[in-house]
């Protein structure tokens, strides 16, 4: 099957086979097949009544996969207006229900959320290649977690959880390295407010 530029296909679910269309943007790096494969094998393949957040969402694979395989409510967050609006085209195309997509700083809808007590079945966190913010990011995730809620951590380096985070499963694909981590055991939910550092 010939895949046409700047589409990524959707790999399990209600709308398995899809295509997602995204701009050519600097640092938009969808998610690979086999990647999305395995994180969707470890959370298993039915997200259903799951509440599911994708910080950096680029060309929303992650989310819109979420969405696909049943997740009830589905927040987007991209801070680029043209990928933010291409992402709404694909949900609306897809005629998605429960997704929402937020153009905003990921970080600062973030800290928005952990104010508000928002909390998550799965967080996806999967920034540019390049900008440190997933050591930032980890000062939030902890208290946006549900109880049982993972995260899912995509970098250029092995994930080393430094703040509240503990690694369940990891893996590695060509240059792509990627966990799947949970909040620390006893781990508190009272950190300070305030934007990360």
């Amino acid at each position: 099957m010939v895949r046409r530029p700047n589409t990524v296909r959707i790999i399990g679910g209600s709308h398995r086979g899809r295509l997602i269309r995204f701009p050519d943007l600097p640092g938009l790096r969808p998610t690979p097949d086999r990647v999305r494969e395995t994180l969707f094998n470890w959370l298993g393949q039915d997200l259903h009544g799951k509440r599911c957040l994708d910080l950096f969402a680029g060309s929303g694979a992650l989310g819109i996969e979420a969405a696909s395989r049943g997740a009830a409510q589905v927040t987007l967050v991209d801070r680029s207006r043209d990928a933010a609006r291409a992402v709404r085209d694909n949900v609306e195309a897809l005629a998605l229900a429960g997704v929402t997509v937020e153009c905003a700083d990921a970080l600062e809808f973030a800290a928005m959320l952990r104010r508000r007590a928002i909390e998550f079945d799965v967080i996806f966190l999967d920034p540019p290649f390049g900008e440190k913010a997933i050591a930032r990011a980890e000062l939030l995730v902890p208290d946006l977690l549900a109880g049982e809620g993972v995260a899912y951590i995509e970098s250029e380096h092995p994930y080393r959880p430094t703040a509240g985070l503990r690694i369940l499963k990891q893996g590695r694909a060509g240059m792509v390295h990627y966990a799947l981590a949970a909040r620390m055991s006893g781990e508190s939910r009272t950190q300070p407010e305030g934007r990360p550092q």
